[in-house]
């Protein structure tokens, strides 16, 4: 029989058990925890779960629970580190960011002499991240936005591709990584790392939650993980990308969408329509691509210039391009 050390504890062969890893104490004395729950089956592979990096995209929260509630994990070989809130400072503050107004998905692999965020980063890198062989990072599209559910890997790495495509979500998005992410640390130390977009912050969206849950459960039993995972639906398909585009308003006013997250649409196709209160003025809103919606406002107030459609190219396209984060989308 073999245990699994994590934060100086051993959970042995057979078990499962909560550890929680020392961050920080808040303002009011009340200690702030890392709580990490450790399903350890033995020798074999090692996959981390991680919800709430952003800490008001709570619905990877969600799909960590069902996983652990779910039976396949009763004869799991290896170890599953699930971590459902990483960032527990935003999360309680219904914010994106951590106390110091850093990103931590922008401060990886982190810093045992830095600032909080840092501090926090190189915690979890240390004691989670490089423990792993794998990762799925669960994530959401930003405040009053929502994501069609979709994975996005690195560029050149057909291991990645593997993971995604067992996974087998509607879209696969690759695109080059961007500094201080966890991908992008998780890669140079060695682990494969996908990260998973589906849905909108602050809010619960059941085909988003259980898209998320099924696809881990695919990619666990593609590394061996559990015996038997979800079938993907006949009808199903997944689509390849490289690169996308934001439409954005042409005019401030009402928006009035036509097309939702998941429709396929062309070059020049009406895919809303934005109108002044009265109703007097109509502009339309054309796609600038071929593609497929996988992203959109839920704001129907729009100011001219803001981004109303995520459309990914599914054209052929030699061009990998990096994809800007939820907040940078303004």
């Amino acid at each position: 029989m073999s245990g699994f050390e994590i934060g100086g504890r051993i959970v042995a062969e057979g078990t499962r058990e909560t550890v929680s890893l020392d961050v920080s104490t808040l303002a009011n004395a009340t200690p702030m925890n890392l709580p990490v729950h450790v399903v350890h089956g033995g020798p074999g592979p090692v996959l981390f779960l991680s919800g709430a990096v952003h800490g008001d995209e709570i619905q990877g929260i969600e799909v960590v629970r069902r996983v652990l509630a779910h039976d396949a994990l009763k004869s799991i070989r290896g170890t599953l580190l699930a971590i459902p809130i990483v960032n527990a400072f935003g999360f309680l503050n219904h914010s994106r960011y951590m106390p110091d107004r850093r990103d931590l998905n922008r401060s990886f692999p982190g810093s045992d002499q830095g600032s909080l965020t840092s501090l926090l980063a190189d915690l979890f890198f240390r004691e989670v991240v490089k423990r792993a062989s794998y990762g799925i990072d669960l994530h959401t599209a930003a405040l009053h936005r929502t994501n069609l559910p979709q994975i996005r890997i690195a560029p050149g790495d057909s291991e990645l591709m593997k993971l995604a495509e067992a996974f087998a979500p509607p879209v696969i998005m690759t695109s080059k990584l961007r500094d201080g992410s966890l991908r992008q640390s998780a890669k140079n130390a060695g682990v494969k790392v996908i990260l998973y977009e589906g849905g909108e912050a602050l809010r619960f969206e059941e085909p988003a939650i259980e898209a998320g849950v099924k696809g881990t459960l695919r990619v666990m039993k593609h590394i061996g993980m559990i015996e038997a995972a979800p079938a993907v639906p006949a009808h199903a398909s997944t689509i390849h990308s490289t690169s996308s585009t934001w439409t954005r308003a042409p005019e401030g006013g009402i928006l009035h969408s036509v097309r939702h997250v998941g429709d396929r649409v062309g070059r020049r196709e009406p895919i809303g329509i934005i109108t002044d209160p009265l109703g007097q003025t109509r502009v339309p809103v054309f796609a600038e691509d071929d593609g497929i919606i996988i992203g959109r406002t839920n704001l129907p107030i729009v100011n001219r210039g803001d981004a109303l459609f995520h459309v990914a190219r599914i054209k052929t396209s030699a061009r990998v391009d990096a994809m800007p984060d939820e907040d940078e989308i303004i």
